[in-house]
């Protein structure tokens, strides 16, 4: 199988010593290579990438903890690097409990956060009687009719 002179066609020569050979033996490696073999290195490469963010989580973990003391961080990041799969596990049994606290205390600083962010943003505010003292205030400009102002009432109070 070998083509005119500066073709790109590999020679595959089976069983000849040689250049030759070693292409025609990556074709036929590559020509081999079928689903099942795909889809158990997309399942080995989704793995690794699981592992790798477990790592990530369980070391901002032992670093934003405030019940941990200095050596206490030192000793379990030490554990970790040392040996990866036991520190891990170990941990997330040890202290699998204070990590799912620790996360949820985040949420929600991020959210009150936000909330208060959007609060500002809209120019709304947070208690029904400043509420409806700034709708009063837009009723008496003129800005909203008095029906306007009664239905708005009606959703601040409800």
């Amino acid at each position: 199988m070998s083509g005119p002179p500066g073709s790109f066609a590999p020679e595959m020569r089976v069983g000849h010593s040689g250049p030759a050979s070693d292409k025609g033996h990556t074709a036929m490696l590559a020509a081999t290579f079928g689903t099942g073999q795909v889809l158990w290195s997309i399942f080995w490469f989704f793995i690794f990438f699981v592992w790798i963010m477990l790592i990530f989580q369980v070391t901002v973990d032992i670093f934003r903890s405030r019940d941990l003391g200095g050596f206490a961080k030192f000793l379990w990041l030490l554990f970790i690097l040392l040996t990866p799969y036991l520190g891990v596990f170990v941990y997330l049994i040890a202290r699998g409990g204070k990590m799912a606290e620790n996360q949820m205390a985040v949420m929600q600083q991020n959210q009150a956060a936000m909330d208060s962010y959007i609060r500002d943003a809209a120019g709304t505010s947070s208690s029904p009687a400043a509420e409806l003292e700034r709708l009063a205030g837009l009723r008496d400009r003129g800005v909203i009719s008095e029906t306007e102002f009664a239905s708005l009432k009606a959703k601040v109070i409800a």
